[in-house]
């Protein structure tokens, strides 16, 4: 394995896009338990908000499809499809209150972990057009066509949720052979030129495209989303190791969990663990803290009084609750659950 792909394999990636995913098998006559097989990815956990999964568990969820709908031309598309915006989270808010094209494609590009690709995408400028140029290389060669095909969908799918207009695409250079599906797929999404066998798949705007208002425009809000978006991927990094073992055991545990029991489903000892997490600089109650930090945001956020987050995480009474919530935010949970509110007031 290479390092590009040795590294990918590490990454941390929402539970949205495998859940699409499986839904997308269903549709196709797969079991969720065929899908998932040997990817550790549980079919409870395609229905928690929260979970995450790692790139390479994604990469074996998509190889199962592929072996089991007999990967036919055309299926990653149809995958592709289900992928909109409001799918997206936070980077979905991101890109939809983005002022131009260009922005929300700027943002998209940068947050490619919170996107529903596995592959790396850049953009350059080559004269007068804008190019946004894949590389898969270090993807399994087996996954490549349906992952390239999924991509497409998604991007189509995103871009009709954006604008009403007929995208402004100029053509799309593909690494796939010739196929009739493909070409009557291009009409579909408005791109009359498509190049097939591709040393490099391509997709080519005006560069002019670029400045494109976009209808919910809201800079203000686009800030926000993209500074969530910026913190939810530093979390990520964060938990790559024994330390995100230790915090994705904590969420399934609702944060309400001692050591003692996080050692045992890692089968380790208390002072290993220790150890361990000492080695990537932090411990057991920095995790839970924080863990327990952002879950109670996340539940505020999702409505959720005071009250019933503090008994939902396991406080002894509210009051301690928003003292340990004060310590991690600097404000009441009550206020942070109002300046919430007035946020998604704005961007409604």
């Amino acid at each position: 394995m290479d390092t590009d792909r040795a590294d990918a394999t590490m990454r941390l990636r929402s539970i949205g896009s495998a859940a699409l995913l499986v839904d997308f098998a269903s549709t196709r006559g797969m079991t969720a338990a065929d899908a998932l097989r040997d990817t550790g990815i549980r079919e409870s956990d395609l229905h928690e908000q929260t979970a995450e999964i790692t790139h390479a568990q994604e990469i074996a969820l998509i190889r199962n499809i592929v072996r089991g709908v007999d990967d036919e031309p055309g299926q990653g598309l149809l995958a592709g499809l289900m992928c909109h915006t409001t799918s997206l989270g936070v980077l979905g808010f991101a890109i939809m209150s983005s002022p131009t094209l260009g922005h929300a494609m700027d943002i998209a590009l940068r947050h490619a972990d919170l996107t529903y690709t596995v592959a790396q995408h850049t953009m350059r400028m080559v004269g007068d057009e804008a190019w946004v140029v894949r590389d898969d290389h270090a993807l399994p060669e087996e996954i490549r066509a349906f992952a390239l095909e999924r991509d497409l969908g998604a991007i189509s799918t995103v871009q009709q949720d954006l604008m009403s207009t007929r995208p402004p695409v100029l053509r799309v250079h593909v690494t796939l052979p010739p196929h009739p599906i493909y070409e009557m797929f291009g009409a579909v999404i408005g791109v009359d030129d498509v190049r097939f066998d591709a040393d490099t798949s391509v997709m080519v705007f005006a560069a002019s495209a670029l400045e494109t208002p976009l209808p919910q425009a809201n800079i203000a809000v686009a800030r926000y989303y993209e500074q969530q978006c910026e913190e939810l991927l530093q979390r990520r990094r964060s938990r790559i190791g024994v330390a995100g073992q230790v915090r994705n055991l904590l969420i399934r545990r609702g944060g309400v969990t001692d050591q003692t029991h996080i050692a045992a489903d890692l089968d380790v000892s208390v002072r290993t663990l220790r150890r361990r997490l000492a080695d990537e600089g932090t411990t057991f109650r920095e995790l839970s803290n924080e863990t327990v930090g952002m879950l109670a945001e996340e539940l505020l956020v999702a409505g959720l009084t005071v009250e019933q987050v503090a008994d939902r995480l396991g406080y002894s009474s509210v009051s301690a609750f928003g003292s340990a919530f004060r310590s991690w935010k600097g404000q009441s949970p009550g206020h942070f659950a109002r300046a919430h509110r007035g946020r998604a007031a704005v961007r409604v």
